[in-house]
């Protein structure tokens, strides 16, 4: 059987910009596999490829077999897309929006309203099926939104940023949903930036950054490679990089630590990849403190998925979260300076 999605040498820009420069990977039937990666890694452009939405400069994309650029129509029929913004109409109703889209997809009648008394059910919006959509909480819109990508019964359902902006009891509504539309037989394909998420909820896992994939597997598989465990130091609050560079250096002469990153984003500070020996932290502090070093402040952890695509990039993601933002402002200044010159 062809896998359910099949990506390879994915391109696309947007004038100057290189929204996703090569992407490539394969989802398997039946599993949820997550897209993780900071904002602008290219994660909803690439889905958007996927959902005939955006037109790809180069690349080829299938779904369960159909190139999607071939014979769209066909695809389509496949997919489920749930954007990462909710668009209801506000004056319909929960149960009137799910029979226009029920008319979308050209369902009959009696099909369309055996689905969505299913759906309804499903999602637990029985209560709230006759109450305008302008009443809706988040985590209501957002439910009634997986609702209507699922009426047509697609085998992939692809989400984007499923979670952003819901409270802790709705974000674990929809991971549980989720997980029965896996045991169900559905593939899913999520994107997020949030780690807990993807490491909760994804058989496999692609890592993005600036368009690119840098890496691929399941999220065990990925934290094993980076191995060992995690030390992150910081000698002072904003340590000076020479004073950094020094600590970096005495720390790779002990035996017990593998690797050793200055992270310049979060004021140099130093993460430290050990073996296993229990007393590391306990060396760590007595060296640096032999050695005249401060110590701002020491922790111990186990890898993460964060740990791998700081390994990957030298940044963790919330320092790309943090770059994107600063980006998005700069442009946004620049426009407006613009309009007034």
């Amino acid at each position: 059987m062809p896998p359910a999605v099949l990506i390879e040498n994915l391109k696309k820009s947007y004038g100057s910009v290189q929204a996703v420069k090569d992407v490539s990977l394969t989802v398997e039937a039946g599993e949820i596999f997550g897209l993780l990666g900071p904002n602008g890694a290219g994660k909803t452009t690439a889905i958007r490829c996927l959902c005939t939405l955006t037109s790809p400069d180069s690349g080829k994309i299938e779904v369960e077999g159909i190139s999607v650029l071939a014979n769209p129509r066909a695809a389509r029929q496949r997919l489920g897309y749930i954007a990462q913004e909710v668009a209801l109409d506000k004056v319909l109703t929960g149960r009137e929006l799910l029979q226009l889209q029920a008319a979308l997809y050209h369902l009959p009648k009696p099909v369309a309203k055996e689905r969505i008394n299913q759906m309804l059910a499903l999602l637990e919006l029985n209560e709230w099926a006759d109450k305008q959509t302008g009443v809706y909480s988040g985590g209501l819109r957002k439910r009634l939104d997986l609702a209507a990508g699922l009426l047509h019964q697609p085998d992939v359902l692809v989400l984007d940023e499923p979670t952003v902006g819901l409270d802790i009891e709705s974000r674990s509504a929809v991971w549980s949903f989720l997980r029965q539309l896996k045991a169900a037989g559905t593939t899913v394909l999520i994107t997020s930036h949030y780690l807990e998420e993807v490491d909760a909820l994804a058989d496999r896992v692609a890592i993005l950054d600036r368009g690119v994939v840098i890496d691929t597997g399941a999220p065990s598989e990925l934290k094993e490679k980076v191995g060992g465990d995690r030390i992150t130091l910081r000698i002072r609050e904003f340590t000076p990089s020479e004073e950094a560079e020094s600590a970096k250096a005495l720390l790779k002469t002990m035996p017990f630590v593998e690797e050793v990153i200055v992270n310049s984003a979060q004021g140099n500070s130093l993460n430290l990849v050990v073996n296993l020996q229990a007393d590391a932290l306990l060396t760590v502090q007595q060296s640096l403190k032999e050695a005249g070093l401060p110590i701002f402040g020491i922790s111990q952890s186990r890898p993460s998925l964060d740990d791998v695509y700081l390994a990957a990039t030298g940044r963790t993601l919330l320092d790309a979260e943090i770059a994107a933002v600063g980006r998005r402002d700069l442009k946004a200044e620049q426009k407006q300076a613009m309009k007034h010159s």
